[in-house]
């Protein structure tokens, strides 16, 4: 299925990266789905620039799964027909400073739950209620954003690390279990982006350090990382399942 063809649902499309992401599926003609959590503005202001036709904000939190069961019933019943995409970007709220993170003799358990819950099991509950609809039509993409610091893991961001490397081993586990159906689970993996309202707390001096470490020269930007989510999508991907992209200017190597 083209891109143009397919109904993309991105969850924290408000801000950041995911407003990059579904800015990108939206360039390529794709019916969008723009969820957001607490950022109301961003999101409609984007539907509004595509239109009704094109895009609808929708609100809910994927850590609760009436809400998003509401959420794919409310995308549907605009676009008359299931989402086709989902793209898990949304994730607890998390400052990448690594100065100001707990080191791992003083981190709570809470600080875990939380990237857990919003993560893992945000995925899982949007990734459930897709099913139905994909697996009527056959067809099904399912990309969840991770994080590089699993090979690389650099700055002491304990809660968040782990619960991303929760999600690619969901990712995998999943993309057996549906890849009958013909739908393809996916991951890809991010250093530190330049620049989101995640990262805006980051020194400049960690920038130019990550730049001068690799081939490129430079940190990855919001809309690179994008467009890398646009090949999972794509008919170009359809035997890759299961598999973690890293995006990151090849700081980290596989």
């Amino acid at each position: 299925m083209q891109i143009s063809e397919q109904t993309v649902l991105v969850t924290g499309a408000g801000r950041g990266l995911g407003h990059a992401i579904a800015r990108a599926f939206a360039r390529e003609g794709a019916r969008l789905v723009v969820h957001y959590r607490a950022s109301r503005a961003a999101a409609e202001e984007l539907a509004h620039s595509l239109g009704p036709a094109r895009a609808v904000a929708l609100q809910a939190d994927v850590t609760d799964p009436a809400q998003v069961a509401d959420l794919f019933a409310k995308a549907q019943a605009h676009f008359g027909g299931g989402v086709t995409t989902v793209v898990n970007n949304a994730l607890a709220d998390f400052s990448f400073n690594g100065d100001a993170r707990a080191k791992v003799g003083d981190i709570d358990w809470a600080d875990f739950a939380a990237q857990f819950d919003g993560s893992v099991r945000g995925a899982l509950h949007t990734l459930q209620a897709a099913l139905p609809a994909m697996r009527a039509q056959g067809f099904g993409r399912i990309v969840n954003i991770g994080t590089n610091l699993f090979q690389n893991p650099v700055v002491p961001y304990h809660d968040y690390t782990a619960a991303k490397a929760a999600l690619l081993s969901l990712t995998r586990t999943a993309s057996a279990d549906l890849g009958p159906d013909g739908i393809t689970v996916n991951m890809l993996s991010g250093g530190l982006l330049r620049t989101t309202d995640a990262s805006a707390g980051t020194p400049e001096a960690v920038f130019d350090l990550i730049a001068a470490s690799t081939p490129l020269r430079r940190v990855t930007t919001p809309e690179e990382f994008a467009d890398a989510v646009l090949f999972f999508a794509s008919p170009w991907a359809r035997a890759v399942t299961g598999q973690n992209l890293v995006v990151d200017g090849g700081l980290v190597k596989g």
